[in-house]
């Protein structure tokens, strides 16, 4: 009874906010449970399921890896402002988060450009709100024509394949700033797959790609109507609605080799300050303590080695064994030989 008092009383103290997983490969396994997560973790867990190191040890049980030489090709995490939790169409994995504070994949992007430098992918982090972008690699020529600017956000929206014509507003208007902030958000997930899927052969190199978005539409909804507002709860599944179809994309796009997450969180304890980046900014030459560089290849050269070595030693056991345990006289072809001679003289 005390251990179950006990239990409660933890789970009491974490919020409502929650850490979910719409879409995984088989590579990467995430075990049904509900331990919390700590807030400045999150980061780490999108690189180890990357397969990138980290500085501390992550004491999580909720994540597991299946085969080490197959890593995600894509990461996907979409952070939702306003809100901690969302009524998912299909069944995910969802962890509590404990201690929500902001955080940031910088230190996961920084990794992908140092290791996989010479193959140039694809890293998207995007706050269309806040209209701060940063594309390196292959997203300035993917997502050049996206739309980052609140103005261009605006425009897009009223364009004959907007997502307009396909989203049911039910008590959302087309004429409120806030209400279109929201819907702008939405059509940059839109526009994010669509673009992303007339390049599909960047979709199948051996470098990962990253995407970091986050969306703040859904809070601003709330500060306006209030969150018993029916606008509140139709803004809310038509959320939920567009994130597992965007998870439901981008998974098919990378042939199921991608990991697509959501973190929702209703407030965040602390502010994130965040050096501005410029929309074409190239990867600064910093060390970072890493690594020596390497790609997929590692494993391929890893294993022809290994084995290589292993079948060395065997035939050298073998070959040993079989000399040590040889009659001279009758397995010898050169004491047959010398035999024979002496024989014939």
């Amino acid at each position: 009874m005390m251990l179950w008092a006990l239990a409660a009383a933890c789970l009491a103290g974490v919020s409502g906010d929650e850490f979910s997983v719409l879409r995984s490969p088989q590579s990467v396994v995430f075990r049904d449970g509900s331990w919390p997560i700590p807030g400045e973790r999150i980061p780490d867990i999108a690189a180890l399921s990357m397969g990138f190191s980290v500085e501390e040890d992550l004491s999580w049980p909720g994540l597991a890896v299946s085969d080490i030489f197959h890593r995600p090709r894509a990461t996907v995490l979409v952070t939702v402002k306003g809100v901690d939790k969302l009524a998912m169409p299909k069944d995910g994995i969802s962890y509590p988060v404990e201690n929500a504070v902001p955080f940031s994949l910088d230190s996961v992007a920084n990794a992908i450009h140092t290791l996989f430098s010479e193959e140039t992918p694809v890293v998207l982090q995007l706050a269309p709100s806040e209209e701060r972008v940063y594309m390196v690699g292959k997203a300035n020529s993917v997502f050049e024509d996206l739309s980052v600017t609140l103005r261009q956000l605006r425009n897009r929206l009223f364009q004959d394949n907007s997502i307009l014509s396909s989203i049911p507003l039910n008590s959302l208007s087309r004429n409120n700033e806030v209400d279109l902030l929201f819907l702008s958000e939405l059509q940059v997930l839109h526009d994010i797959s669509s673009l992303l899927s007339r390049h599909k052969h960047l979709a199948k190199d051996h470098s990962p790609d990253l995407y970091s978005l986050e969306l703040a539409g859904l809070e601003e909804i709330g500060k306006r109507y209030g969150e018993d507002s029916q606008q509140f709860k139709d803004a809310s599944q038509i959320l939920a609605d567009s994130l597992q179809k965007f998870a439901d994309e981008m998974y098919n796009l990378y042939s199921g080799n991608a990991v697509v997450e959501v973190v929702t969180a209703k407030t965040f304890d602390t502010p994130l300050v965040r050096k501005s980046r410029s929309i074409l900014q190239t990867a600064e030459s910093t060390s970072y303590n890493l690594g020596y560089s390497y790609n997929f290849n590692y494993a391929v050269v890893f294993n022809i080695i290994l084995w290589l070595m292993i079948g060395l030693a065997l035939a050298v056991i073998v070959i040993s064994y079989n000399l040590w345990n040889m009659d001279p006289g009758y397995d010898s072809i050169i004491y047959r030989m010398t035999n024979q001679k002496i024989r014939m003289d």
